[in-house]
Protein backbone atom coordinates (compact mmCIF):
# COMPACT_ATOMS: atom_id res chain seq x y z
CA UNK A 1 0.00 0.00 0.00
CA UNK A 2 1.46 3.59 -0.91
CA UNK A 3 2.23 5.65 2.28
CA UNK A 4 0.46 8.70 0.16
CA UNK A 5 -2.55 7.04 0.22
CA UNK A 6 -5.58 7.12 3.24
CA UNK A 7 -5.49 4.15 5.26
CA UNK A 8 -8.88 3.35 6.16
CA UNK A 9 -8.31 4.62 9.93
CA UNK A 10 -7.19 7.88 8.76
CA UNK A 11 -9.97 8.32 6.38
CA UNK A 12 -12.68 6.97 9.71
CA UNK A 13 -10.72 10.63 11.28
CA UNK A 14 -11.20 12.90 8.42
CA UNK A 15 -14.72 11.76 8.06
CA UNK A 16 -15.36 12.65 11.96
CA UNK A 17 -13.67 15.87 11.63
CA UNK A 18 -15.59 17.01 8.83
CA UNK A 19 -18.61 15.91 10.55
CA UNK A 20 -17.91 17.28 13.75
CA UNK A 21 -16.86 20.66 11.81
CA UNK A 22 -20.94 20.82 10.39
CA UNK A 23 -22.29 19.88 13.23
CA UNK A 24 -20.67 22.48 15.31
CA UNK A 25 -20.86 25.11 12.72
CA UNK A 26 -24.77 25.26 12.81
CA UNK A 27 -24.53 25.52 16.42
CA UNK A 28 -22.46 28.24 16.45
CA UNK A 29 -24.55 29.58 13.83
CA UNK A 30 -28.08 29.38 16.56
CA UNK A 31 -26.28 30.53 18.95
CA UNK A 32 -24.98 33.56 17.79
CA UNK A 33 -27.85 34.69 15.70
CA UNK A 34 -29.78 35.44 19.13
CA UNK A 35 -27.20 37.97 20.19
CA UNK A 36 -29.78 40.21 19.04
CA UNK A 37 -32.15 39.75 22.17
CA UNK A 38 -34.85 38.07 20.25
CA UNK A 39 -36.82 35.11 20.09
CA UNK A 40 -35.49 32.68 16.57
CA UNK A 41 -36.06 29.42 15.93
CA UNK A 42 -33.03 27.07 15.98
CA UNK A 43 -31.35 23.73 14.11
CA UNK A 44 -32.58 21.01 15.94
CA UNK A 45 -31.87 18.09 13.80
CA UNK A 46 -29.08 15.58 12.94
CA UNK A 47 -29.30 16.90 9.15
CA UNK A 48 -29.72 20.90 9.67
CA UNK A 49 -30.30 22.86 6.80
CA UNK A 50 -31.85 20.98 5.37
CA UNK A 51 -34.77 20.16 7.87
CA UNK A 52 -36.87 23.14 9.18
CA UNK A 53 -35.90 24.63 11.90
CA UNK A 54 -37.99 24.28 15.07
CA UNK A 55 -39.25 27.31 16.59
CA UNK A 56 -39.98 27.37 20.59
CA UNK A 57 -39.05 24.76 23.38
CA UNK A 58 -36.96 22.31 21.99
CA UNK A 59 -34.25 20.20 23.90
CA UNK A 60 -31.60 22.12 21.23
CA UNK A 61 -33.42 25.17 22.82
CA UNK A 62 -33.01 24.21 26.78
CA UNK A 63 -29.33 22.85 26.19
CA UNK A 64 -28.09 26.45 23.91
CA UNK A 65 -29.78 28.63 26.76
CA UNK A 66 -28.14 26.49 29.86
CA UNK A 67 -25.37 28.29 31.80
CA UNK A 68 -23.06 25.12 30.02
CA UNK A 69 -23.56 26.34 26.61
CA UNK A 70 -20.59 28.92 26.66
CA UNK A 71 -18.23 30.60 28.73
CA UNK A 72 -17.08 34.06 30.33
CA UNK A 73 -20.38 34.64 30.57
CA UNK A 74 -19.69 37.65 32.32
CA UNK A 75 -17.38 39.52 29.80
CA UNK A 76 -19.70 38.88 26.80
CA UNK A 77 -23.36 39.14 26.49
CA UNK A 78 -24.34 35.61 26.18
CA UNK A 79 -20.83 34.02 26.57
CA UNK A 80 -18.49 32.48 23.73
CA UNK A 81 -20.57 29.05 22.84
CA UNK A 82 -18.24 26.00 23.14
CA UNK A 83 -19.19 24.92 19.91
CA UNK A 84 -16.82 27.61 18.39
CA UNK A 85 -13.25 25.97 19.81
CA UNK A 86 -14.75 23.03 18.80
CA UNK A 87 -15.23 24.03 15.32
CA UNK A 88 -11.29 24.84 15.52
CA UNK A 89 -10.70 21.78 17.07
CA UNK A 90 -11.84 18.99 14.45
CA UNK A 91 -10.32 21.84 11.94
CA UNK A 92 -6.76 21.49 13.38
CA UNK A 93 -7.84 17.78 13.31
CA UNK A 94 -8.81 17.61 9.68
CA UNK A 95 -5.43 19.47 8.36
CA UNK A 96 -3.03 17.19 10.50
CA UNK A 97 -4.90 14.23 8.69
CA UNK A 98 -4.39 15.63 5.79
CA UNK A 99 -0.79 16.39 6.66
CA UNK A 100 -0.02 12.97 8.04
CA UNK A 101 -1.63 11.33 4.14
CA UNK A 102 1.07 13.76 2.50
CA UNK A 103 3.74 13.30 4.29
CA UNK A 104 3.26 9.28 4.39
CA UNK A 105 3.76 9.64 8.32
CA UNK A 106 0.45 7.47 8.91
CA UNK A 107 2.84 4.68 10.04
CA UNK A 108 4.96 6.30 11.90
CA UNK A 109 4.54 5.84 16.00
CA UNK A 110 5.29 9.53 17.11
CA UNK A 111 3.40 11.22 14.81
CA UNK A 112 0.30 8.80 15.00
CA UNK A 113 0.18 9.16 18.68
CA UNK A 114 0.46 12.89 18.68
CA UNK A 115 -3.11 12.19 16.66
CA UNK A 116 -4.33 10.01 18.83
CA UNK A 117 -4.16 12.49 21.30
CA UNK A 118 -5.17 15.83 19.89
CA UNK A 119 -8.45 13.38 18.99
CA UNK A 120 -8.78 13.05 22.76
CA UNK A 121 -9.42 16.58 22.99
CA UNK A 122 -12.62 16.40 21.61
CA UNK A 123 -13.71 13.28 22.91
CA UNK A 124 -13.65 13.74 26.53
CA UNK A 125 -15.38 16.98 26.11
CA UNK A 126 -18.33 15.58 24.48
CA UNK A 127 -18.58 12.62 27.22
CA UNK A 128 -18.49 15.52 29.95
CA UNK A 129 -21.47 17.44 27.90
CA UNK A 130 -23.73 14.61 27.53
CA UNK A 131 -22.84 13.89 31.00
CA UNK A 132 -24.42 17.31 31.45
CA UNK A 133 -27.14 17.19 28.85
CA UNK A 134 -28.42 14.01 30.39
CA UNK A 135 -28.42 14.37 34.04
CA UNK A 136 -28.87 18.26 34.54
CA UNK A 137 -30.34 19.40 31.98
CA UNK A 138 -33.06 16.87 30.72
CA UNK A 139 -32.11 17.31 27.17
CA UNK A 140 -31.16 15.37 24.42
CA UNK A 141 -30.22 18.25 21.77
CA UNK A 142 -29.70 16.32 18.34
CA UNK A 143 -26.76 19.01 16.95
CA UNK A 144 -24.90 18.16 20.49
CA UNK A 145 -25.57 14.06 19.76
CA UNK A 146 -23.99 14.77 16.01
CA UNK A 147 -20.98 16.41 17.56
CA UNK A 148 -20.69 13.79 20.27
CA UNK A 149 -20.84 11.29 17.67
CA UNK A 150 -18.17 12.75 15.69
CA UNK A 151 -15.74 13.29 18.76
CA UNK A 152 -16.42 9.29 18.85
CA UNK A 153 -15.22 8.48 15.09
CA UNK A 154 -12.15 10.58 15.38
CA UNK A 155 -11.05 9.16 18.34
CA UNK A 156 -11.68 5.72 17.41
CA UNK A 157 -9.64 6.26 14.17
CA UNK A 158 -6.83 8.28 15.69
CA UNK A 159 -6.61 5.14 18.64
CA UNK A 160 -6.61 2.45 15.89
CA UNK A 161 -3.66 4.76 13.67
CA UNK A 162 -1.47 4.88 16.38
CA UNK A 163 -1.91 1.00 17.74
CA UNK A 164 -1.13 0.05 13.71
CA UNK A 165 2.15 2.35 13.68
CA UNK A 166 3.36 1.04 16.99
CA UNK A 167 2.70 -2.69 15.97
CA UNK A 168 4.28 -2.45 12.21
CA UNK A 169 7.28 -0.79 14.34
CA UNK A 170 7.29 -3.42 16.29
CA UNK A 171 7.06 -5.88 12.94
CA UNK A 172 10.14 -4.15 11.87
CA UNK A 173 12.17 -4.28 14.49
CA UNK A 174 11.71 -7.85 14.87
CA UNK A 175 12.11 -8.35 11.14
CA UNK A 176 15.39 -6.70 11.54
CA UNK A 177 16.92 -8.74 14.54
CA UNK A 178 15.95 -11.78 11.94
CA UNK A 179 17.78 -10.74 9.25
CA UNK A 180 20.60 -9.12 10.91
CA UNK A 181 19.57 -5.73 11.13
CA UNK A 182 19.53 -4.74 7.25
CA UNK A 183 16.62 -2.34 7.80
CA UNK A 184 17.31 0.83 9.46
CA UNK A 185 20.65 2.94 10.44
CA UNK A 186 21.74 2.58 13.65
CA UNK A 187 19.98 -0.70 14.41
CA UNK A 188 23.11 -3.03 14.89
CA UNK A 189 23.42 -1.21 17.99
CA UNK A 190 20.79 -1.44 19.31
CA UNK A 191 20.61 -5.30 18.93
CA UNK A 192 23.31 -5.34 19.83
CA UNK A 193 22.92 -4.26 23.31
CA UNK A 194 19.57 -6.07 23.81
CA UNK A 195 22.60 -9.25 23.41
CA UNK A 196 21.81 -10.82 20.08
CA UNK A 197 24.47 -11.61 18.05
CA UNK A 198 25.17 -9.75 14.78
CA UNK A 199 27.65 -10.82 12.03
CA UNK A 200 30.30 -8.99 11.09
CA UNK A 201 30.07 -6.41 8.55
CA UNK A 202 32.09 -4.17 6.04
CA UNK A 203 32.49 -0.21 6.13
CA UNK A 204 29.67 -0.60 3.60
CA UNK A 205 26.68 -2.52 6.05
CA UNK A 206 27.25 -5.01 4.03
CA UNK A 207 27.79 -8.42 5.33
CA UNK A 208 31.61 -9.59 5.44
CA UNK A 209 32.70 -13.64 5.09
CA UNK A 210 31.63 -15.30 8.30
CA UNK A 211 35.01 -17.30 8.29
CA UNK A 212 37.49 -14.21 8.13
CA UNK A 213 38.69 -11.99 10.79
CA UNK A 214 36.92 -9.10 11.22
CA UNK A 215 39.10 -5.88 9.94
CA UNK A 216 41.31 -3.46 12.40
CA UNK A 217 39.45 -0.15 12.34
CA UNK A 218 40.24 2.93 13.94
CA UNK A 219 37.50 3.80 16.88
CA UNK A 220 36.38 6.66 15.18
CA UNK A 221 35.20 4.40 12.34
CA UNK A 222 34.02 1.95 14.42
CA UNK A 223 31.92 4.14 15.84
CA UNK A 224 29.81 5.38 12.82
CA UNK A 225 26.75 3.53 12.62
CA UNK A 226 26.18 1.74 9.37
CA UNK A 227 24.45 2.81 6.31
CA UNK A 228 21.19 2.24 5.52
CA UNK A 229 20.14 0.33 2.41
CA UNK A 230 19.59 2.56 -0.54
CA UNK A 231 17.35 2.54 -3.42
CA UNK A 232 19.36 0.21 -5.95
CA UNK A 233 19.78 -2.61 -3.55
CA UNK A 234 16.33 -2.47 -2.50
CA UNK A 235 15.61 -3.04 -6.29
CA UNK A 236 14.23 0.39 -7.11
CA UNK A 237 11.81 1.04 -4.54
CA UNK A 238 12.61 2.79 -1.16
CA UNK A 239 11.75 0.67 1.69
CA UNK A 240 12.52 3.37 3.93
CA UNK A 241 9.63 5.67 5.46
CA UNK A 242 10.17 9.32 6.04
CA UNK A 243 12.24 11.04 8.64
CA UNK A 244 10.09 10.49 12.52
CA UNK A 245 8.84 13.97 13.14
CA UNK A 246 10.42 15.77 15.79
CA UNK A 247 9.37 17.12 19.03
CA UNK A 248 10.05 20.66 17.98
CA UNK A 249 7.67 20.18 14.67
CA UNK A 250 5.33 18.58 17.31
CA UNK A 251 5.16 21.58 19.71
CA UNK A 252 4.44 23.58 16.45
CA UNK A 253 1.52 22.05 15.35
CA UNK A 254 0.07 22.06 18.89
CA UNK A 255 0.98 25.67 18.99
CA UNK A 256 -0.97 26.17 15.69
CA UNK A 257 -3.70 24.31 17.09
CA UNK A 258 -3.88 26.74 19.70
CA UNK A 259 -3.92 29.54 17.48
CA UNK A 260 -6.56 27.90 15.36
CA UNK A 261 -8.83 28.28 18.80
CA UNK A 262 -7.49 31.43 20.34
CA UNK A 263 -8.22 33.36 17.42
CA UNK A 264 -11.86 33.03 16.43
CA UNK A 265 -12.45 33.02 20.31
CA UNK A 266 -10.83 36.34 20.50
CA UNK A 267 -12.44 37.58 17.58
CA UNK A 268 -15.80 36.43 18.35
CA UNK A 269 -15.33 38.40 21.53
CA UNK A 270 -13.79 41.08 20.38
CA UNK A 271 -17.00 41.77 18.43
CA UNK A 272 -20.09 40.52 20.36
CA UNK A 273 -22.47 43.59 21.13
CA UNK A 274 -22.67 45.71 23.98
CA UNK A 275 -26.01 45.66 25.39
CA UNK A 276 -25.32 47.08 29.02
CA UNK A 277 -27.13 50.16 27.57
CA UNK A 278 -30.56 48.11 27.89
CA UNK A 279 -30.17 48.12 31.80
CA UNK A 280 -32.58 50.18 33.18
CA UNK A 281 -35.05 50.51 30.08
CA UNK A 282 -37.31 48.24 30.49
CA UNK A 283 -39.28 49.21 33.69
CA UNK A 284 -39.17 49.83 37.47
CA UNK A 285 -41.01 48.47 40.75
CA UNK A 286 -43.01 51.51 41.59
CA UNK A 287 -42.69 50.69 45.47
CA UNK A 288 -40.69 48.21 46.33
CA UNK A 289 -42.21 47.81 49.79
CA UNK A 290 -44.42 45.34 51.59
CA UNK A 291 -47.58 46.39 53.19
CA UNK A 292 -49.03 43.43 53.22
CA UNK A 293 -46.03 41.35 54.70
CA UNK A 294 -46.51 38.82 51.59
CA UNK A 295 -43.18 38.64 50.11
CA UNK A 296 -41.47 34.85 50.60
CA UNK A 297 -38.29 35.04 51.82
CA UNK A 298 -35.48 33.11 49.66
CA UNK A 299 -31.95 34.58 50.45
CA UNK A 300 -31.72 36.90 53.28
CA UNK A 301 -28.20 38.96 53.12
CA UNK A 302 -27.70 41.69 54.73
CA UNK A 303 -26.19 44.95 53.17
CA UNK A 304 -26.64 42.71 49.54
CA UNK A 305 -28.54 44.18 47.03
CA UNK A 306 -32.33 43.89 48.16
CA UNK A 307 -34.05 41.99 44.74
CA UNK A 308 -37.45 40.95 43.87
CA UNK A 309 -38.39 37.69 42.58
CA UNK A 310 -41.75 37.43 40.44
CA UNK A 311 -42.53 34.17 39.95
CA UNK A 312 -44.92 31.05 39.76
CA UNK A 313 -43.96 28.04 41.74
CA UNK A 314 -44.87 25.64 39.12
CA UNK A 315 -43.35 27.72 36.04
CA UNK A 316 -40.94 25.61 34.44
CA UNK A 317 -39.30 28.95 33.49
CA UNK A 318 -38.65 30.10 36.48
CA UNK A 319 -37.22 26.99 37.58
CA UNK A 320 -34.61 27.34 34.61
CA UNK A 321 -34.18 31.04 35.90
CA UNK A 322 -33.75 30.26 39.46
CA UNK A 323 -31.02 27.24 39.24
CA UNK A 324 -29.06 29.92 35.99
CA UNK A 325 -29.20 32.65 38.85
CA UNK A 326 -27.41 30.06 41.55
CA UNK A 327 -24.95 28.53 38.73
CA UNK A 328 -23.61 31.97 38.30
CA UNK A 329 -22.76 32.90 41.41
CA UNK A 330 -24.64 36.27 41.66
CA UNK A 331 -27.06 35.35 43.78
CA UNK A 332 -24.91 35.60 46.66
CA UNK A 333 -24.91 38.94 45.89
CA UNK A 334 -28.44 39.56 46.13
CA UNK A 335 -30.91 39.95 49.26
CA UNK A 336 -33.89 37.82 47.62
CA UNK A 337 -37.38 37.57 48.50
CA UNK A 338 -40.08 36.25 46.09
CA UNK A 339 -43.35 37.81 44.98
CA UNK A 340 -45.78 34.66 44.01
CA UNK A 341 -48.06 35.38 40.78
CA UNK A 342 -49.41 32.02 40.31
CA UNK A 343 -50.48 32.09 36.77
CA UNK A 344 -53.49 30.14 37.51
CA UNK A 345 -57.20 31.40 37.39
CA UNK A 346 -58.03 29.27 40.44
CA UNK A 347 -56.95 32.27 42.40
CA UNK A 348 -55.65 34.33 39.97
CA UNK A 349 -58.15 36.61 37.88
CA UNK A 350 -55.52 38.46 35.15
CA UNK A 351 -54.90 35.20 33.90
CA UNK A 352 -57.94 33.89 31.77
CA UNK A 353 -57.33 29.88 32.14
CA UNK A 354 -55.28 27.44 34.31
CA UNK A 355 -51.62 27.74 32.37
CA UNK A 356 -50.29 25.27 35.60
CA UNK A 357 -52.86 23.74 37.42
CA UNK A 358 -52.07 23.68 40.97
CA UNK A 359 -50.07 27.33 41.66
CA UNK A 360 -52.71 28.70 43.89
CA UNK A 361 -51.92 25.48 46.12
CA UNK A 362 -48.21 25.77 45.99
CA UNK A 363 -48.27 29.46 46.96
CA UNK A 364 -50.52 29.18 49.45
CA UNK A 365 -47.84 26.25 51.30
CA UNK A 366 -45.28 28.64 50.01
CA UNK A 367 -46.78 31.68 52.20
CA UNK A 368 -47.70 29.39 54.94
CA UNK A 369 -44.18 28.28 55.39
CA UNK A 370 -42.53 31.27 56.58
CA UNK A 371 -38.73 31.02 56.66
CA UNK A 372 -38.71 27.61 55.45
CA UNK A 373 -40.58 29.14 52.01
CA UNK A 374 -37.19 27.74 50.21
CA UNK A 375 -37.72 24.21 50.85
CA UNK A 376 -41.06 24.81 49.83
CA UNK A 377 -40.22 25.98 46.44
CA UNK A 378 -37.68 23.78 45.48
CA UNK A 379 -39.72 20.68 46.47
CA UNK A 380 -42.48 22.37 43.86
CA UNK A 381 -39.44 22.90 41.14
CA UNK A 382 -38.46 19.19 41.71
CA UNK A 383 -41.67 17.80 41.02
CA UNK A 384 -43.75 20.32 38.94
CA UNK A 385 -45.08 17.94 36.50
CA UNK A 386 -46.31 15.33 39.17
CA UNK A 387 -48.36 18.37 41.17
CA UNK A 388 -50.05 19.79 37.51
CA UNK A 389 -51.04 15.77 37.10
CA UNK A 390 -52.29 15.45 40.01
CA UNK A 391 -53.93 19.10 40.06
CA UNK A 392 -55.68 18.03 36.70
CA UNK A 393 -56.85 14.69 38.00
CA UNK A 394 -58.46 16.04 41.09
CA UNK A 395 -59.08 19.92 42.14
CA UNK A 396 -57.57 19.46 45.19
CA UNK A 397 -54.54 17.32 44.58
CA UNK A 398 -51.71 19.56 44.64
CA UNK A 399 -52.99 20.84 48.10
CA UNK A 400 -53.03 17.09 49.21
CA UNK A 401 -49.61 16.61 47.96
CA UNK A 402 -47.94 20.00 50.10
CA UNK A 403 -49.89 19.11 53.04
CA UNK A 404 -48.41 15.38 52.85
CA UNK A 405 -44.86 16.62 52.41
CA UNK A 406 -45.41 19.93 54.81
CA UNK A 407 -47.53 18.51 57.54
CA UNK A 408 -46.69 20.89 59.96
CA UNK A 409 -48.51 23.39 58.22
CA UNK A 410 -51.19 21.66 56.49
CA UNK A 411 -53.34 23.59 58.46
CA UNK A 412 -52.65 26.37 56.62
CA UNK A 413 -53.02 25.65 53.22
CA UNK A 414 -55.91 26.06 51.77
CA UNK A 415 -57.40 28.18 54.78
CA UNK A 416 -58.88 31.37 54.16
CA UNK A 417 -56.00 33.56 55.87
CA UNK A 418 -53.62 31.77 53.11
CA UNK A 419 -56.35 32.32 50.18
CA UNK A 420 -56.68 36.16 51.75
CA UNK A 421 -52.59 36.40 51.51
CA UNK A 422 -52.48 35.17 48.30
CA UNK A 423 -54.92 37.53 46.88
CA UNK A 424 -52.74 40.64 48.81
CA UNK A 425 -50.01 39.10 46.94
CA UNK A 426 -51.41 39.64 43.50
CA UNK A 427 -52.70 43.12 44.28
CA UNK A 428 -49.30 44.38 45.37
CA UNK A 429 -47.99 43.10 41.95
CA UNK A 430 -51.43 45.38 40.68
CA UNK A 431 -50.58 47.93 43.05
CA UNK A 432 -46.71 47.96 41.16
CA UNK A 433 -48.59 47.51 37.37
CA UNK A 434 -46.45 44.17 36.49
CA UNK A 435 -46.96 42.34 33.52
CA UNK A 436 -48.98 39.19 33.34
CA UNK A 437 -46.02 36.54 33.09
CA UNK A 438 -43.40 35.22 34.83
CA UNK A 439 -40.12 35.00 35.70
CA UNK A 440 -39.25 39.05 36.43
CA UNK A 441 -36.34 40.06 38.49
CA UNK A 442 -35.77 43.37 40.25
CA UNK A 443 -32.54 44.72 41.60
CA UNK A 444 -33.25 48.10 43.46
CA UNK A 445 -36.52 48.60 41.92
CA UNK A 446 -34.91 48.35 38.33
CA UNK A 447 -36.26 45.67 36.40
CA UNK A 448 -33.89 43.33 34.46
CA UNK A 449 -34.83 42.92 31.18
CA UNK A 450 -37.07 40.10 29.77
CA UNK A 451 -34.32 39.27 27.05
CA UNK A 452 -31.63 38.93 29.82
CA UNK A 453 -33.17 36.74 31.49
CA UNK A 454 -31.35 33.59 29.85
CA UNK A 455 -28.30 34.16 27.65
CA UNK A 456 -27.45 37.68 29.18
CA UNK A 457 -28.03 36.48 32.91
CA UNK A 458 -24.63 36.66 33.75
CA UNK A 459 -23.83 39.75 31.85
CA UNK A 460 -26.48 42.34 32.64
CA UNK A 461 -26.83 41.11 35.94
CA UNK A 462 -22.99 41.95 37.04
CA UNK A 463 -23.40 45.40 35.14
CA UNK A 464 -26.38 46.47 37.06
CA UNK A 465 -24.96 45.43 40.31
CA UNK A 466 -21.98 47.38 39.74
CA UNK A 467 -24.01 50.30 39.14
CA UNK A 468 -25.42 50.01 42.12
CA UNK A 469 -22.20 49.80 43.99
CA UNK A 470 -21.15 52.89 42.29
CA UNK A 471 -25.09 54.77 42.94
CA UNK A 472 -25.73 54.57 39.05
CA UNK A 473 -28.28 51.93 39.00
CA UNK A 474 -31.45 53.87 38.38
CA UNK A 475 -34.40 53.24 35.14
CA UNK A 476 -33.83 55.66 32.40
CA UNK A 477 -37.26 55.02 30.65
CA UNK A 478 -40.20 55.42 33.02
CA UNK A 479 -41.86 51.91 34.01
CA UNK A 480 -45.51 52.62 33.90
CA UNK A 481 -45.24 53.41 30.21
CA UNK A 482 -48.23 51.27 28.95
CA UNK A 483 -49.43 51.61 32.30
CA UNK A 484 -52.32 55.00 31.72
CA UNK A 485 -53.93 52.57 29.13
CA UNK A 486 -55.38 50.29 32.22
CA UNK A 487 -56.08 53.45 34.04
CA UNK A 488 -57.99 55.23 31.65
CA UNK A 489 -60.78 51.89 30.71
CA UNK A 490 -62.67 53.10 33.35
CA UNK A 491 -62.91 56.96 31.86
CA UNK A 492 -64.24 55.24 29.06
CA UNK A 493 -68.00 56.16 30.11
CA UNK A 494 -67.09 60.23 30.59
CA UNK A 495 -66.05 60.28 27.23
CA UNK A 496 -70.23 60.54 26.18
CA UNK A 497 -70.18 64.26 26.49
CA UNK A 498 -67.85 64.56 24.34
CA UNK A 499 -70.21 62.19 21.83
CA UNK A 500 -72.79 65.24 21.91
CA UNK A 501 -70.81 68.38 20.80
CA UNK A 502 -71.30 67.32 17.42
CA UNK A 503 -75.21 66.88 17.91
CA UNK A 504 -74.92 70.61 18.25
CA UNK A 505 -73.30 71.94 15.30
CA UNK A 506 -75.90 69.29 13.67
CA UNK A 507 -78.79 71.57 14.72
CA UNK A 508 -76.73 74.16 13.30
CA UNK A 509 -76.29 72.95 10.13
CA UNK A 510 -80.25 73.16 8.88
CA UNK A 511 -80.46 76.27 10.59
CA UNK A 512 -77.54 77.91 7.99
CA UNK A 513 -79.68 75.71 4.97
CA UNK A 514 -83.12 77.10 5.98
CA UNK A 515 -81.66 81.14 4.52
CA UNK A 516 -81.43 79.14 1.58
CA UNK A 517 -84.65 77.06 1.88
CA UNK A 518 -86.30 80.24 1.79
CA UNK A 519 -84.95 81.80 -1.29
CA UNK A 520 -86.03 78.73 -3.65
CA UNK A 521 -88.96 77.05 -2.16
CA UNK A 522 -91.08 77.21 -5.38
CA UNK A 523 -87.64 76.61 -7.20
CA UNK A 524 -86.92 73.58 -5.52
CA UNK A 525 -90.60 71.68 -5.88
CA UNK A 526 -90.16 71.49 -10.24
CA UNK A 527 -86.48 70.67 -11.07
CA UNK A 528 -85.26 68.01 -8.57
CA UNK A 529 -86.76 66.82 -5.14
CA UNK A 530 -83.17 66.61 -3.60
CA UNK A 531 -82.63 69.26 -1.08
CA UNK A 532 -86.51 70.01 -0.66
CA UNK A 533 -87.23 67.48 1.75
CA UNK A 534 -84.14 67.49 3.52
CA UNK A 535 -83.96 71.30 3.90
CA UNK A 536 -87.52 71.92 4.73
CA UNK A 537 -87.97 68.73 7.16
CA UNK A 538 -85.69 70.87 10.16
CA UNK A 539 -87.51 73.77 9.53
CA UNK A 540 -91.00 71.50 10.51
CA UNK A 541 -90.15 71.46 14.31
CA UNK A 542 -89.88 75.99 14.20
CA UNK A 543 -92.37 76.74 11.76
CA UNK A 544 -96.45 75.52 11.26
CA UNK A 545 -96.71 71.97 10.74
CA UNK A 546 -99.92 72.18 8.63
CA UNK A 547 -97.57 73.76 5.97
CA UNK A 548 -94.98 71.14 5.91
CA UNK A 549 -96.50 68.08 5.85
CA UNK A 550 -96.94 68.16 2.08
CA UNK A 551 -92.90 67.74 1.40
CA UNK A 552 -93.54 64.87 4.31
CA UNK A 553 -94.48 62.51 1.83
CA UNK A 554 -91.47 62.65 0.31
CA UNK A 555 -89.42 60.85 3.27
CA UNK A 556 -88.08 58.55 0.90
CA UNK A 557 -85.34 60.86 0.33
CA UNK A 558 -85.43 62.34 3.38
CA UNK A 559 -84.48 58.86 5.03
CA UNK A 560 -81.59 58.43 2.23
CA UNK A 561 -79.83 61.86 3.08
CA UNK A 562 -78.76 62.32 6.71
CA UNK A 563 -79.70 58.70 8.42
CA UNK A 564 -76.72 59.55 11.54
CA UNK A 565 -77.92 62.79 11.50
CA UNK A 566 -82.03 62.79 12.38
CA UNK A 567 -81.47 60.84 15.59
CA UNK A 568 -79.07 62.69 17.56
CA UNK A 569 -80.98 65.71 16.09
CA UNK A 570 -84.33 64.43 17.27
CA UNK A 571 -83.24 63.13 20.64
CA UNK A 572 -81.82 66.78 21.59
CA UNK A 573 -85.13 68.50 20.57
CA UNK A 574 -87.28 66.49 22.24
Amino acid sequence: MSRTRPHAFTILILVGAVLGLFFAGHSTADFAQHLDRQEHSVSCSFTPGLSKAEAGKSDCKTTMMSEYSSVMRTRVWGGVPISLPAMSVFAFLLLFAVELVLTGRQEDPRAAGFMALATALPAVTSAVMAYISLSKLDAACKLCIGIYMSSLLVVIGGILLWRRAAELARSDEVRGIETAGTAASGYDARVTRQGVGVPPRDEHGDPAFASAPAPAVEPEVAAVPPRPQGRIAAGGVSSLRPATPTWGYLAAAFGLGVILVAVPVFAYASMAPDHSSFIGTCGQMTDTKDPYSVLAPLEKRPGAAPSIEVFDPLCPACRAFERRLRSSGLDKELDRAALLFPLDSECNWMVSDRTHPGACAISEAVLCAGERAPDVIEWAFDNQEAIKAASAQSGDGARQMARARFPEIASCIGSEVAKQKLNKSLRLGVHNQLATYTPQLFVDGVKLCDEDTDLGLEYQLTRMLERRRNGTLRATTPAPAAVPQPTAVPEAPPAAPPAEKPAKPAEEKPATETKPAQEKPAAETKPAEEKPPAEEKPPAEEKPPAEEKPPAEEKPPAEEKPPAEEPPSEGGGQ
